[in-house]
């Protein structure tokens, strides 16, 4: 009899590359996929723990797959089970527990696990880990775009975040091996890749020779790569003078760059052992806007980091109010239990965290609402995604610069998975709508 095997995943897209590499090879071994919460034989839960929320929503999963069927076999990986295996092993329903590093192993370990011939937790150090885990993945459940791991791991102490601890020092996947799954994923007709990473800015740093990110577009531009490369965040320091040159002169890279710059106050930014003051926000920002025709910088911030008083968040409000921001993705501080910041004197008060951050949020509609009205009558390059808007049965899609897209002509064509030159009629705070091109008539 052919098993069901589900996998929920929560957290970064590496957690999501990671889940759709598993699938990719358990199908392979003959095990049937199916959607999470139907009751499968087999769960696997790939669990994020880069906030007090994300541990809850792992958590929360968890009961979600004994709920649906009390004899799932259920699985727990990823970054909450490596830092806190604990929270796990007594939880009823839990069979395993598995860390970053054996979580690729989970399709060899099955068949022993079922057998009970492991022990319940495989939680190694990945602090001690040196070797980049290569997990080719070719397609992609329910994704027009793939994903491409090119990085793990990060080296960087911010005082606030546990990452280091789940993921491990930084390590890149080899330029070559790059280039030949870009090579591939082409091939199997995806034309938009996202290259992600924990921390992809330092990518190659730890190769021998050294590489580095900069040199990696580089060579993706003249390979044959698919024509739209979407880079996921990288941290301000990263951007060097001849990566921003690369970036505004690229054909294939998206202009869309997502920046985590979290605190536009100089004492915050100190305790949060970011290195980099306001002024050098302002000015990165500002030269990328400046470099990059139509782009979009989305920005990640911490409200209520210990020591943030009304003065301090009004320098975060008042830096990105006078920025070409495009969208925010706002965070209340979560203490992280082992970060330097969890020891921190001066807990800011939890409703004051919680009014600060609907005021940023706020900031942010108003941002992303100001970034879709510029484009109004303008044309946008989108790529359509291969099922519809729910409802409206209409096309839907992304810009380069990440604008979501409906569109209001075309509903006759199959236009799944084409990049079409789309011309932008309306906008409201969803995004805009637009008229396929060829069918424009001013």
């Amino acid at each position: 009899m052919i098993k069901t095997i589900a996998i929920g995943t929560l957290g970064c897209k590496v957690n999501q590359y990671e889940s759709e590499a598993l699938m990719a090879d358990l199908e392979k071994r003959g095990y049937r996929l199916v959607p999470f919460g139907s009751g499968a034989d087999i769960t696997i839960i790939n669990t994020c723990t880069v906030t007090h929320r994300a541990d809850f929503d792992s958590r929360q999963m968890v009961r979600k797959a004994l709920r649906n069927n009390r004899d799932s076999f259920i699985i727990v990986t990823g970054c909450y089970s490596q830092v806190a295996p604990d929270t796990f092993t007594q939880m009823e329903g839990v069979r395993f527990l598995l860390g970053n590093r054996e979580k690729n192993r989970i399709p060899d370990l099955l068949p022993l696990m079922e057998e009970g011939k492991l022990s319940k937790v495989q939680v190694s150090d990945i602090r001690k880990e040196k070797t980049f885990s290569e997990t080719p993945v070719e397609t992609f459940h329910r994704h027009t775009r793939a994903f491409l791991k090119i990085q793990d791991g990060c080296d960087a102490r911010c005082s606030y975040c546990i990452v280091p601890h789940a993921r491990g020092p930084s390590r890149s996947l080899p330029p070559e091996r790059a280039i030949e799954h870009l090579r591939v994923l082409k091939e199997r007709g995806f034309k938009e890749v996202v290259l992600t990473g924990i921390h992809i800015g330092s990518y190659g740093w730890d190769l021998q020779p050294s590489f580095s990110l900069k040199r990696l577009i580089r060579r993706i531009e003249i390979e044959d790569t698919p024509p739209r490369i979407r880079l996921s965040s990288i941290e301000p320091l990263d951007f060097s003078t001849g990566l921003i040159s690369i970036l505004s002169q690229s054909t294939k890279v998206c202009s869309h760059l997502h920046i985590p710059i979290q605190s536009g106050d100089e004492e915050i930014l100190k305790k949060m052992n970011r290195d980099y003051d306001r002024f050098f926000l302002h000015d990165l920002i500002e030269e990328l806007h400046r470099s990059i025709p139509g782009v979009s910088i989305g920005a990640d911030l911490i409200i209520g980091f210990p020591g943030e008083t009304e003065e301090r968040f009004q320098n975060s409000y008042q830096l990105v109010e006078s920025l070409p921001i495009s969208y925010l993705h706002v965070f209340p501080f979560s203490k992280r239990k082992g970060t330097p910041a969890a020891q921190l004197d001066q807990q800011t008060d939890a409703r004051e965290i919680k009014q600060r951050a609907e005021r940023m949020r706020e900031l942010g509609r108003q941002k992303r609402r100001s970034f879709y009205h510029q484009f109004l009558h303008q044309e946008l390059g989108v790529l359509v995604e291969d099922r519809k808007e729910k409802g409206s049965g209409r096309w839907k899609g992304f810009s380069r610069n990440y604008i979501p897209v409906l569109l209001s002509n075309g509903n006759h064509w199959n236009l799944a998975n084409q990049e079409k030159r789309v011309v932008v009629t309306e906008w409201d705070d969803r995004g805009v709508i637009g008229k396929v091109a060829e069918d424009w008539d001013g």
